[in-house]
């Protein structure tokens, strides 16, 4: 059956929600919490300022994929980066190009916004998840991430 790559709707969101219960049940900083997780979703579709974008992988009446990107104005770049977050291909449809063409349709999007460089955490543990970004052209650098709840 084939895969539809589509914006994200409200609708949506119970599905992406199991997606990223998934996603975070691997990553050992993150916690699933489904009502968080329908709040984030909400304001990044509720978001009219053009600067994020939610899409899904649908095959029938079933998401089986999901990212997002947020845009940032980056210092180094001078203009605007993106920020790729949560993206999951479910387990059982792994392997099949799911997440590349994902990753496609944000390339896209993201040319359309003069993104100049896109950005990623992913967790050291993941070792498929690196595999996966190296393959489709992504470096690691010498930063590294730190986090402060406020």
């Amino acid at each position: 059956m084939d895969v539809l790559i589509r914006p994200a709707k409200t609708a949506d969101i119970p599905r992406m929600c199991s997606l990223l219960s998934e996603l975070f049940s691997i990553e050992a900083d993150f916690s699933p919490d489904s009502q968080k997780q329908a709040k984030g979703l909400e304001l990044l579709l509720s978001d009219k300022t053009g600067a994020s974008i939610v899409l899904v992988a649908e095959q029938g009446d079933d998401i089986v994929g999901m990212c997002s990107v947020q845009v940032l104005i980056s210092t180094a770049q001078g203009g605007p980066v993106g920020l790729l977050e949560d993206l999951i291909v479910r387990k059982d449809h792994r392997g099949n190009g799911i997440g590349t063409r994902l990753l496609c349709e944000i390339f896209r999007w993201c040319a359309t916004k003069n993104i100049s460089r896109l950005q990623l955490l992913r967790h050291l543990d993941n070792k498929r998840a690196l595999k996966f970004y190296a393959g489709n052209g992504w470096s690691s650098t010498r930063l590294l991430c730190m986090r402060k709840f406020l």
